[in-house]
């Protein structure tokens, strides 16, 4: 009793404390009030964007205040519109835009920040003009998306219409593509449940204050229908507490084994045009590519059966399995079978070109408190190029490494295993086998790309 008693006093003394803050608070919001608007304002000219924006989330009366054009007209003008180098013609145009009459709330706010992210992509934009001549992307693909603040939201609406929008978990870049994980505990419906998903790209513009949340801009990058995904999920892995399914390429639904709950989602992006895939779109519109055709050529026959490069690595949200480019990949008219052409990179009878994996495939995740290993899964990330070295069909998606129970080889003594993947323009099967010396060696890789795809690319009728 007497150790209650010496407590009870302090706990009113921080009520009593509290409540002097309260009323402290309300006091100076009533003595704000009071003043005319006209004094507010000119109090609110001597902050910066920062310091207005963050204002603004106060109350009703601040964010109407920090709206103010005059404020955010200066702001402009000072910040933006007093540059010493001399601007283009094009440049002054969307700085200072010509309006006649009464500039609408919020106007020069809504300006000041849209040409804070038009400044800021032009200075890095510049990151994405050097191409890998292995991979034909940007080869700084993730220093440009981390400089323009780019992340990735996932929006889950279940059966109910009821949407939850989950911040990303954590990511993690590779060569060629970026993983994205999700796990939101009790926030992630049961599997079940997930009518629909949304995939956003976020860009956050950078302000000067830390610890401030920042506007952002959205660009839709999928939108799925879960009724149609999980008509036919594809199990990949699995491990002693949770299953991994594949619903379409480049999405993996963990589920806790015997409850159906979801633990995590994970996407896997390729690079190719991500970094406009991820920002140059609405919150309700994906970006549009524009459509460059390759040219025509009428003279050579095999036009668009030669000149294919190949990179490809497998990989796990953790280390790197194999990283190799292959080119003058080619398929000849006569070796066209099934509405396919075949590209093959690595033959099974050309035993200089076999490689050594550097470790066994594997796809480590992890959730809140807890982590695991599936084995034989992995990452996939494959490029092809045309005989122009763009991209002709870029690839990014979990895979399963399967055992050959009926396979034999004389050349190897071991287990052998397949990877394929499957789409309607692409498909990859790739050939491996883990040596008694406990060694593992890609024997085949072979590429086969439908004709449909390369006629439309290359405008040809085969």
């Amino acid at each position: 009793m007497a150790s209650f008693k010496a407590v009870t006093p302090r706990l009113r003394a921080g009520r009593a404390s509290k409540r002097v803050d309260e009323r402290t608070a309300m006091s100076t919001q009533s003595l704000f009030e009071r003043l005319p608007p006209e004094i507010l304002v000119k109090i609110l000219s001597h902050l910066d964007a920062s310091a207005l924006l963050s204002l603004s989330h106060t109350n009703k009366l601040f964010h109407q205040l920090a709206s103010n054009n005059a404020l955010w007209k200066k702001l402009y003008i000072t910040d933006l519109g007093n540059n010493k180098r001399q601007k283009t013609k094009s440049e002054k145009v969307q700085l200072l835009p010509k309006k006649t009459g009464d500039d609408p709330v919020g106007y020069w706010k809504q300006l000041y920040f849209k040409t804070v992210a038009h400044r800021d992509m032009k200075k890095w934009k510049s990151l994405l003009g050097a191409v890998s001549s292995h991979t034909g992307l940007p080869s700084q693909t993730e220093q440009a998306l981390r400089n323009l603040n780019v992340t990735w939201e996932l929006t889950i609406t279940d059966m109910s219409g009821c949407e939850s929008t989950l911040e990303l978990s954590w990511s993690h870049f590779s060569e060629t593509s970026v993983t994205l994980c999700w796990c939101g505990g009790n926030f992630l419906p049961d599997y079940k449940q997930v009518s629909s998903l949304e995939l956003h790209g976020v860009r956050r513009i950078a302000l000067c204050r830390s610890g401030l949340k920042k506007p952002n801009r959205k660009s839709l990058m999928a939108k799925m229908d879960m009724q149609l995904l999980t008509k036919s999920p594809q199990v990949i892995g699995q491990d002693q507490i949770l299953q991994l399914e594949l619903l379409q390429p480049g999405i993996i639904f963990g589920l806790w084994k015997g409850q159906r709950s979801v633990a995590f989602i994970m996407f896997t992006l390729h690079f190719y045009k991500l970094v406009e895939r991820s920002i140059q779109g609405s919150s309700d519109c994906y970006y549009v590519e524009p459509i460059i055709q390759a040219p025509f050529d009428d003279i050579d026959p095999e036009y668009g059966l030669h000149g294919y490069q190949l990179h490809i690595v497998l990989h796990n949200a953790e280390c790197k399995f194999m990283s190799e480019s292959f080119s003058q990949l080619f398929c000849r008219r006569a070796d066209i079978s099934d509405g396919f052409i075949q590209l093959t990179a690595i033959s099974r009878t050309g035993f200089s070109q076999h490689i050594q994996l550097s470790g066994n495939l594997t796809l480590p995740w992890r959730c809140e408190a807890l982590e695991g290993t599936v084995e034989n899964c992995c990452i996939m990330s494959l490029t092809l190029l045309d005989e122009f070295r763009q991209p002709f069909s870029c690839v990014a998606s979990p895979v399963s490494v399967e055992l050959e129970k009926a396979a034999v080889s004389y050349d190897y003594d071991g287990e052998h295993y397949l990877i394929r993947y499957e789409s309607s323009d692409i498909q990859v099967k790739m050939q491996l086998v883990k040596t008694k010396k406990k060694k593992q060696l890609v024997i085949s890789l072979i590429v086969y790309v439908s004709v449909c795809f390369v006629n439309k690319h290359f405008r040809r009728d085969y």
